[in-house]
């Protein structure tokens, strides 16, 4: 397979993945549809946890064929965070790694890193989130390897980005999401200061580092746009996404950074509510029957002028509609006497059990060959499905996270042309996995 100037349409039948059946069907072939966008992209993923191979996933639901490298016998730590499926295996794993094919390479090694090179000669976009200079170290960085193969595109995730003073400082998601200010809004504010009351309040996940990779996608998709017309330009195709998670937390900042700037105003924490917005806010309920002693809140948000006072109408309060009310300004002057009409109203009644939006769930089958661990057929994971939704476009995922260096043989022998004895060699000494 040659340099190319784009994507070219590569075979859609992938091999190698027979055991991909639910429990009542025979084995079929996975045949990536062609109305997905990014049909016939390769993309290498280099990267592990949760910002680089977040990207990843993205990318491979809308079409691309995306190989992760991961160590041998250990694989990517995400494997085995959190909670542990019976088979030891994390159903997060089986998410962030669906339709994702596994190869187990050691990149410590010199041989390792030979395959990785090899592999980014017949990839579009080299996917990574080292710490800053990881793959020049490697020599596996841009300037090694865009003279063999000028179109690639390598997408590069990092705490502070690839450049700057704080580049060569490793970044987690935490720590950039705090320095963004993002940490500092939210949480109880103190009545007296408008401060912080006690600690900044932290999401239950890693949102850096899914922001960060929801900017790696984007700016992934960019460059593979880009890359005809910079070759049409006789220049090279391949250039560097550089996303950096702390810069991606502070793009969701909103009006915080001109409205210092303009009015020398900090945005404090405002708990639930949203500062200058009004009504927007967590409102008590009447407890669950099934729950009596469970405190209940139901989320309401009024934020246009016309939704206001149909909400306002809706429950009674037609006093609270009018001339002193139209605008969101003049409910900002007013927030608390809004804030009481809408809490009276709500205590009143219980919440609805939230439903999920046109099927956001979908259940993945994780097979097990007979016999394999005492697991036979396999089991359900629930995950969400992918989104935007495309019009036209299937992309139910194809198949969950993979097991350890389940593509071994399909990439390094069928696409790399490694011989049976070459394949052994390197099993045996450690660059590859079983």
């Amino acid at each position: 397979m040659g340099l190319r100037a784009v994507a070219q349409p590569r075979p859609t039948v992938l091999r190698g993945l027979s055991t991909r059946a639910g429990p009542s069907e025979s084995a079929p072939t996975i045949i990536i549809p062609q109305n997905l966008p990014l049909a016939g992209v390769r993309v290498l993923e280099v990267g592990q946890v949760i910002a680089g191979p977040f990207c990843g996933q993205l990318l491979g639901h809308y079409g691309a064929e995306v190989i992760k490298v991961e160590p041998p016998k250990v694989g990517d730590p995400l494997r085995v965070w959190r909670e542990r499926d019976v088979d030891g295996v994390s159903p997060w794993w089986r998410s962030i790694a669906r339709n994702k094919k596994s190869v187990t390479i050691d990149m410590r090694k010199e041989e390792g890193r030979n395959l990785v090179r090899k592999l980014a000669v017949k990839s579009d976009v080299l996917l990574e989130n080292f710490k800053p200079g990881t793959l020049e170290k490697w020599n596996l960085g841009p300037a090694d390897l865009h003279p063999l193969n000028p179109s690639l595109i390598f997408t590069r995730v990092s705490g502070y980005g690839q450049t700057g003073p704080w580049s060569p400082r490793p970044g987690y998601a935490s720590v950039c999401e705090a320095e963004s200010g993002f940490r500092y809004i939210n949480g109880t504010p103190d009545p007296e200061t408008g401060g912080l009351l006690g600690p900044p309040i932290r999401p239950n996940l890693s949102l850096g580092d899914s922001v960060a990779g929801l900017h790696a996608a984007f700016g992934t998709v960019l460059a593979l746009l880009a890359r005809k017309a910079r070759e049409a330009q006789g220049q090279p195709g391949g250039q560097t996404v550089d996303v950096s998670i702390f810069e991606s937390m502070v793009n969701l900042m909103e009006g915080i950074i001109p409205e210092y700037g303009r009015k020398g105003k900090i945005r404090g924490p405002s708990g639930s509510s949203l500062t200058g917005i009004v009504p927007t806010n967590a409102y008590p309920c009447k407890p669950a029957p099934s729950a009596p002693h469970t405190p209940a809140y139901i989320v309401i948000g009024a934020n246009s002028d016309s939704i206001y006072a149909r909400l306002m109408r809706a429950l009674g309060r037609d006093d609270l509609v009018g001339p002193a009310f139209a605008q969101n300004h003049d409910r900002v002057a007013r927030q608390a006497e809004i804030e009481r009409a809408i809490a009276a109203w709500t205590r009143a009644r219980t919440a609805e059990e939230a439903e999920a939006a046109r099927g956001l769930v979908e259940d993945v089958w994780v097979p097990k060959k007979e016999g394999e661990g005492g697991f036979e057929g396999g089991w359900s994971v629930k995950m969400s499905r992918a989104v935007p939704v495309l019009e036209g476009c299937d992309t139910k995922t194809r198949w969950a996270g993979p097991e350890l260096g389940e593509h071994n043989r399909e990439v390094l022998i069928g696409e790399l042309g490694l011989a049976e004895e070459e394949f052994v060699r390197l099993q045996q000494e450690g660059v590859i996995g079983d």
